[in-house]
């Protein structure tokens, strides 16, 4: 029987190494993606000291058009197949749309849209033939307009889209796929941005292992969205309750409070 692996995105910092933690301590053998070969060299060195299973680790750039068929490659030289697929990469930029660097905002949507949906796609046959998953790190974001932080936002609205109806449509199949959406995560992904917390994140956040042990059960679970936290799960029934226009003020507002 060929091995089965669960594929981490963005493993080498935050939401992204509390999962490959869980999905390790939960039997699981891990395949570690991000950029920075020193960190996920340690993680791994850590999981294996644990006593899972060796993980594999690949270096390479989502960003890069290639970088599928670099994973790809990586785990056919292993001789693995990929049972559970967890999308985690993703970072944003704060400032006004147009203010902005131009490529670097069209490299949120090669991480946050295109290796996302390549990587979902991608491994479809070996999903269904282990009876697989995947979860897909959204954000709250995706729920809202966000100036100040525009194509973050709409990337997120994409990860939640995206992830919903490909549920319905492998759902016959017997795999399942979960998105995970969480509010803000101390982590390295705000230093990237651009911006420090504010009173949202004060209030909101959840600690990266919260969020990872939130996402992993429910996966496991089959649900269709994790909100993990009270204070998130209410944004979406909060956000009936006012007119377009009134959140999309609230929003810019908010995020204006940053700079």
């Amino acid at each position: 029987m060929t091995e089965r692996v669960t594929l981490i995105t963005g493993a080498s910092a935050g939401i992204g190494t509390e999962l490959a933690r869980v999905f390790a301590s939960n039997g699981h053998r891990v395949a570690l993606v991000a950029r920075r070969a020193d960190r996920l060299k340690t993680l791994s060195g850590e999981i294996t000291a644990a006593g899972g299973a060796a993980p594999i680790v690949i270096s390479c750039d989502l960003e890069q058009p290639d970088a599928g068929d670099k994973i790809a490659a990586a785990l056919t030289a292993e001789g693995v197949e990929v049972e559970f697929v967890v999308n985690n990469a993703g970072f944003g930029l704060y400032g006004n749309a147009i203010e902005m660097d131009r490529v670097e905002q069209l490299g949120i949507i090669a991480l946050n849209i295109r290796a996302v949906t390549d990587l979902s796609l991608r491994f479809s046959d070996q999903l269904i033939r282990h009876r697989g998953g995947i979860l897909n790190v959204g954000s709250i974001a995706g729920f809202l307009p966000g100036p100040g932080m525009a194509v973050y936002y709409a990337s997120k609205a994409y990860v939640l889209s995206f992830s919903e109806a490909l549920r319905r449509e492998l759902a016959p199949r017997g795999v399942r796929v979960t998105v995970l959406c969480p509010g803000p995560v101390p982590s390295e992904f705000q230093a990237r941005a651009g911006f420090e917390p504010g009173f949202d994140s004060a209030v909101l956040n959840m600690s990266s292992s919260d969020v990872a042990q939130a996402g992993y059960r429910g996966l496991m679970a089959n649900k269709r969205a994790v909100l993990p936290g009270f204070g998130i799960k209410i944004v979406p029934f909060l956000l009936r309750l006012f007119p377009r226009g009134f959140i999309l003020g609230a929003v810019g507002l908010l995020q204006l409070r940053k700079r």
